[in-house]
């Protein structure tokens, strides 16, 4: 589904107006988590912007105006979308179907990534996520993305099983979390075990780059 962006008066879009993230219980948990433990800036807002610029995407806000060091941690945790439609191409009007098929052609969203790991927080911890609804690809690609990238940690999973079984890749590792069937019955979700796993890995980053 695409989105877009608040006008201003010029009839363009604002890419730098953005709506609090409304995250799942378990991700609040998370950030909360990490947050205790400095794993993020304690001071830093956690928001989202629907990513249907026509142009290059805005660099992040961060709460001081240098770029975050190995104590930084940036969960990406999901892309709103993957395409998009330019405002430049939309219809004023109501597309009636009297017209017959219709086709639709959309942009690419700029990649949020690259920036990121390039530019914006070259010393930092970063995350992403790599959801696949075939298996036999799955490692592959989150491997990919590591070598594309150069960031640190692929939490990468299957839309089926995704709330019961993700596997951490890093360059050098492959770790697999799984919750039972006894952890499931008792409402233990795998963001638990993520936490805990991402903390770790980045307890020894810091140590590491410090």
């Amino acid at each position: 589904m695409a989105t877009s962006l608040p006008k201003l008066g010029n009839g363009k879009r604002d890419p730098s107006r953005c709506l609090p993230t409304q995250l799942p219980s378990a991700h609040c948990q998370f950030l909360r988590a990490v947050g205790q433990n400095q794993h993020v800036f304690p001071d830093t807002e956690i928001r989202s912007c629907h990513p249907t610029w026509d142009s290059d995407p805005p660099p992040p806000r961060t709460a001081a105006a240098r770029k975050p060091g190995p104590s930084a941690m940036f969960y990406l945790a999901a892309a709103v979308s993957d395409f998009y439609v330019p405002v430049s191409e939309m219809p004023e009007h109501k597309i009636q179907s009297s017209g017959g098929p219709l086709q639709i052609t959309m942009k690419m969203v700029p990649k949020m990534l690259s920036p990121l790991v390039k530019d914006w927080a070259p010393k930092a911890f970063i995350i992403s996520f790599k959801l696949e609804t075939n298996p036999s690809i799955l490692i592959d690609r989150a491997r990919n993305a590591l070598e594309v990238y150069r960031h640190q940690v692929v939490v990468a999973n299957i839309l089926e099983s995704r709330r019961s079984f993700v596997v951490i890749i890093t360059k050098g590792s492959e770790t697999k979390l799984l919750l039972s069937e006894e952890e499931i019955e008792k409402g233990i979700e795998i963001e638990e075990k993520i936490v805990d796993d991402l903390q770790s890995r980045h307890t020894a980053f810091i140590q590491d780059n410090n």
